[in-house]
C-alpha cells in the first residue's frame, strides 16, 4: 500500500483493510479509470459485505478516488491532465510548507529517518537503472516513505492527512504511466536529502518544485493520460 490508515501500533480493524485494499488496487490501476464498481462483484472480489462495501466506497469518494453516481452507484474516478496538474500544484504548496517546518523542528531522529528512507529509495533507483523494469511500483512506494520523511517533523498533522491524498492521487497518474525518470530523478533525491541535513530550506523547496513539475511533465509526455 501507499499509505496506511490503520491505528499507530494497532491492529487495523476490517474495514481499515478494506479501504486500504481498494485504494490500492485504484492507485495501481487494477481498477481502471472510469470502471463501475458493482456491489455484488465486489463483494466477490473483497470478502466484504455490501454496507462495508458502500461504506468504504463513500470514504474514497471524500478523497476523490470514486465517484458517486446516484442510483447508479459508484465509480472509479477518471483521470485528465487538467487534474495532475492541479494535483502537481497543490503538492508544490502543501510539501513545501511543510518541509520548511520540518527542516526548522527536526531533531536527529527526523534527520536519521530522512537517511533511512533515503538509502532504502535509493536502492530501488538503482535497480531500476540497472534495468528492473518491473520494479516501478515498489519505486513509488519508497518514493512517497521518502518524501513523507522529508516532512515528518513539521507537526501538523491535518495538513500531513491532505498532503498523504494529494500524494497518492497524484502516484496514481505516475502508476498509470508506469515508468521511471531515470537518473535525474535519483540525483534530485540524493539532493533533497543532503540539502535536508543541512537545513538549507530555500534550496531545498526550489529544487521539490522543479522535482515535482518535471515529474508531472514526464508522465504527461507518456502519452497514457487523457487530455
Amino acid at each position: 500500500m501507499i499509505r496506511d490508515d490503520g491505528p499507530p501500533g494497532g491492529t487495523a480493524t476490517i474495514g481499515q483493510t478494506l479501504l486500504q485494499s481498494i485504494r490500492g488496487d485504484i492507485l495501481r490501476g487494477r481498477l481502471k479509470p472510469g470502471q463501475r464498481l458493482r456491489l455484488e462483484r465486489m463483494r466477490e472480489a473483497y470478502g466484504a459485505s455490501v454496507t462495508t462495501l458502500r461504506e468504504m466506497l463513500n470514504r474514497l469518494v471524500a478523497e476523490s478516488l470514486v465517484i458517486a453516481e446516484g442510483q447508479r452507484g459508484f465509480e472509479v474516478a477518471p483521470v485528465r491532465v487538467r487534474e495532475l496538474r492541479e494535483l502537481a500544484e497543490m503538492r508544490i504548496m502543501l510539501e513545501c510548507h511543510a518541509m520548511r517546518q520540518s527542516f526548522a523542528q527536526g531533531r536527529l531522529p527526523w534527520e536519521a529517518e530522512v537517511v533511512s528512507a533515503h538509502h532504502m529509495l535509493r536502492s530501488v533507483e538503482h535497480g531500476l537503472m540497472g534495468g528492473e523494469a518491473d520494479a516501478v511500483a515498489q519505486w513509488v512506494h519508497y518514493d512517497w516513505n521518502f518524501h513523507r520523511a522529508l516532512v515528518s517533523a513539521c507537526d501538523m498533522p491535518t495538513l500531513m492527512a491532505t498532503h498523504g491524498n494529494i500524494f497518492d492521487r497524484y502516484i496514481r497518474y505516475h502508476l498509470l504511466a508506469l515508468d521511471f525518470r531515470g537518473a535525474a530523478v535519483a540525483e534530485d533525491h540524493a539532493q533533497l536529502r543532503d540539502l535536508a541535513l543541512a537545513r538549507r530550506t530555500e534550496d531545498a523547496g526550489a529544487l521539490l518544485v522543479r522535482h515535482i513539475r518535471a515529474g508531472m511533465e514526464h508522465v504527461i509526455a507518456s502519452g497514457r493520460i487523457p487530455g
